[in-house]
């Protein structure tokens, strides 16, 4: 009896320690909605607009696509981040109970407001073409009223590069993004061969050839599904430091106020430099320059 116990117990040190359990797919979805089908004028994307509150089912039905897809594909955590005017568009109590969501503004990392290392792939739902892009509808980088170019380490920014840039600081690649033709195109230009679904075509600055919601919506599953299926094989981008953003203004004003500050040089009549340590820094410098205002007030 004393042999048997002694080999049990035996047994019992020699058992290895449990093997660790991977943790589940955790994916971030950031929604633009300039990039939503449809849309092509303000009539669609803001509150004062008579199609705005269609288009918000829209923007939610998009996103709701790429969330169900995400799940069905192992995602066990969601973070949305609404990423388009006031930060309060998406239509909250549509969503899973699972899922996190990230509303309205100031708030750090601007678009990609969630994000961290923890995350295994990001999807952009909505988005549209930057600021320099002739081609693109509702085409704009950050601000259509204030800005006319964002470049970094010299290479021109649309949100969709300078989000990803976001997202590579934390290692997680874009797998996936979804807006009209210019948007794509551009994203795919500076971050590499992500999934796309080209919501439509543009004619113009105010003007498409789009597909239904209902055909976009059908869509989106499958390229988020693919680009979650190649997320090994799609790397993060991560622009090399120290991190240098140029901002041009349409106005002469801010670029010369800015430069008050030593942090910035003044490039150009309309133009500050800044120099990052990382993009995480760069993030928080330009969420101060579109959030700012002398006359803030809680």
């Amino acid at each position: 009896m004393r042999r048997l116990l002694l080999a049990a117990v035996f047994a019992c040190l020699c058992v290895s320690p449990a093997t660790p359990q991977p943790r589940g797919l955790k994916v971030h979805i950031s929604v633009d909605m300039e990039g939503i089908a449809g849309v092509v004028t303000g009539d669609q994307i803001g509150p004062q607009g008579f199609e705005y509150g269609r288009f918000r089912e829209f923007m939610t039905k998009e996103a709701l696509a790429a969330v169900a897809a995400a799940k069905e594909a192992g995602a066990t955590e969601i973070v949305v981040a609404d990423a388009h005017g006031n930060g309060e568009n998406l239509l909250v109590e549509q969503f899973p109970p699972d899922v996190r969501i990230v509303r309205s503004w100031p708030r750090k990392l601007q678009m990609m407001g969630g994000i961290d290392q923890t995350f295994d792939a990001a999807v952009f739902i909505g988005y549209h073409a930057s600021t320099t892009n002739p081609a693109g509808v509702r085409a704009h980088t950050f601000s259509s009223a204030t800005l006319t170019k964002v470049t970094l380490n010299g290479v021109e920014m649309s949100e969709g590069s300078w989000n990803a840039a976001i997202a590579g600081h934390f290692s997680v690649p874009v797998v996936m993004a979804s807006g009209d033709d210019a948007a794509i195109a551009e994203i795919r230009k500076v971050v590499g061969n992500v999934e796309g679904v080209e919501t439509k075509k543009s004619l113009g600055f105010h003007s498409a050839l789009t597909l239904t919601p209902q055909a976009v919506q059908g869509m989106i599953g499958p390229a988020v599904k693919a680009g979650l299926a190649r997320r090994a094989t799609l790397a993060p981008y991560k622009p090399q430091g120290p991190i240098v953003v140029d901002v041009t203004f349409k106005h002469y004003l801010p670029a010369e106020v800015l430069a008050y500050l030593p942090m910035f040089e003044r490039s150009s009549a309309h133009s500050v430099r800044f120099r990052a340590k990382d993009m995480a820094e760069a993030a928080s410098v330009m969420e101060f320059i579109g959030e700012y205002r002398p006359d803030l007030a809680p």
